[in-house]
């Protein structure tokens, strides 16, 4: 079947998503005047959420302590743990926590930016000595080897809505600015995306967030409208450092979607329920690159009364599934599960199946120098279709309210290498602690080992070796 029967046309694409952004901004601006959207969904979920919120009555509920607004209270310490809640952003009812006023912030004047706006970052260092010499790709971020390098440097400047509250519609927005090599990770086409897709640089920029929110407290039990450039919902894993458990990434994660540009509407039914709906131009593509193409997803998200268990997945992007001028357009579905043991212990699981068509050998081509593992341009071509499968499980053992042990391992089955490049499965095997030094750095050093299972694949170093070790560690300031 021809591409032209299975997907809209670039223009199209580019018309629809801009159009309906536009809508939105200007909706975002008549709200004073009245005008409200509340009705056209009100009347679909009032029946599926009365009979949800029945569910809170049961027996065996946590009590409410409203430590955590209107949503069941947190489950886990933060810090030293990345978030206190299991995974599905944003949580709808919960107070926003994740911006304290920091040393910038505090600097500028935190009444100047006007109310419940936040401006502030971090700077984040890292080293690694590796058995590798000249890449340590497939691992990342940590991909050069044996230096010292800047990963991320990193403003942010955010206003969360309210949703805790119940009365009045709300709204938000959040812009993301990262400066490093992780910048190579993150970059969307279309945005600044010749630093690395025409000239391979090891440095760059990329507005890795970009979108405005808006609250409908009486759609169901509170929606959030999200519109713009926002990262992937579903992983453990986060594009931002101070998001994650460990350093470095497991290798699934390393090749999965990292960010997309579209609308994203997630739907409170009650403190267990939120379901989450995309329509998104593609992984890592704005609606008007030439790669760009039509995609959907839905999530869903629950949590168990007693907060020891939250489940978070479904589709992520259902569309096409074809390659377009040398970029992926990933089809994915994951699942993440979380399991609080006791208030020492938990871990959290995540598996997915991607698929395309059409692709290439390692992926998206870069086509400026082959330098660090990649570049050179597109690999060979790879017709009909081609998939991976992932599978990862943190492990965490809380040391002291500031600090902890995480171990990860990991599996990735690349059978035609169109994510890694090389046709093999692969293993990785981490442990690390994270350590707040104080509360604004914290330091994370671990080791790993890594290994290919393909007979006679080498992807490491450089396609030199079949496994790798290395000792690494960073460092996040935050200001």
């Amino acid at each position: 079947m021809k591409s032209s029967s299975l997907c809209l046309s670039n223009r199209w694409v580019f018309r629809t998503v801009a159009g309906t952004l536009v809508m939105a901004g200007l909706h975002a601006q008549a709200i004073s005047a009245g005008f409200n959207i509340e009705p056209v969904v009100r009347a679909a979920c009032s029946k599926l959420t009365s009979k949800l919120h029945q569910q809170e009555t049961t027996p065996g509920q946590a009590a409410a302590d409203n430590s955590n607004g209107r949503a069941l209270p947190s489950p886990l310490p933060s810090p030293p743990f990345p978030d206190s809640d299991w995974l599905g952003f944003p949580l709808i009812g919960a107070p926003w926590s994740g911006s304290p006023t920091y040393a910038l912030e505090k600097a500028v004047g935190a009444d100047k930016l006007g109310k419940d706006i936040h401006l502030y970052g971090w700077v984040n260092p890292s080293f690694n000595f590796s058995t590798s010499s000249a890449s340590n790709v497939p691992l990342s971020y940590d991909f050069v080897s044996n230096k010292l390098e800047l990963d991320q440097a990193i403003l942010v400047f955010e206003k969360q809505p309210d949703t805790v509250q119940k009365e009045h519609q709300d709204v938000g927005f959040r812009f993301v600015g990262l400066y490093g090599t992780d910048y190579r990770y993150t970059i969307m086409k279309g945005v600044f995306s010749d630093q690395l897709l025409k000239n391979n640089r090891l440095y760059g920029f990329d507005p890795v967030e970009m979108y405005t929110m808006i609250y409908y407290p009486k759609v169901a039990d509170g929606m959030v409208l999200r519109i713009g450039r926002y990262i992937s919902p579903p992983d453990i894993e986060a594009q931002l450092t101070p998001d994650n458990y460990l350093f470095t990434h497991s290798l699934m994660f390393s090749v999965d979607p990292y960010t997309f540009f579209g609308i994203n509407p997630t739907v409170r039914l009650n403190k267990q329920w939120e379901i989450m709906a995309q329509v998104h131009a593609g992984n890592d593509m704005a609606p008007w690159s030439d790669s760009a193409s039509p995609n959907v997803g839905l999530l869903a998200r629950w949590v168990s009364l007693d907060g020891k268990d939250g489940i978070w997945g479904g589709v992520n992007s259902i569309g096409a599934g074809k390659v377009r001028d040398q970029h992926d357009d990933l089809q994915q579905v994951v699942g993440t599960w979380g399991h609080k043991f006791n208030e020492k212990l938990h871990m959290m699981t995540e598996a997915y199946y991607m698929w395309e068509y059409d692709g290439n050998v390692g992926g998206t081509a870069i086509n400026g120098p082959a330098l660090y593992g990649t570049g050179g341009g597109a690999g060979a071509f790879l017709p009909g279709k081609s998939d991976a499968t992932g599978v990862v499980n943190y492990f965490q053992v809380l040391t002291s309210g500031k600090d902890y042990v995480s171990i990860r391992n990991d599996y990735l089955n690349d059978p035609r290498g169109y994510r890694t490049g090389f046709a093999t499965a692969y293993s990785s095997h981490t442990i690390g602690y994270v350590r707040f030094i104080t509360p604004t750095i914290m330091f994370r050093p671990e080791i790993r080992y890594e290994h290919a299972y393909g007979a006679g694949v080498r992807p490491y170093d450089a396609g030199k070796l079949k496994d790798q070790w290395t000792i690494s560690a960073d460092l996040i300031f935050r200001f």
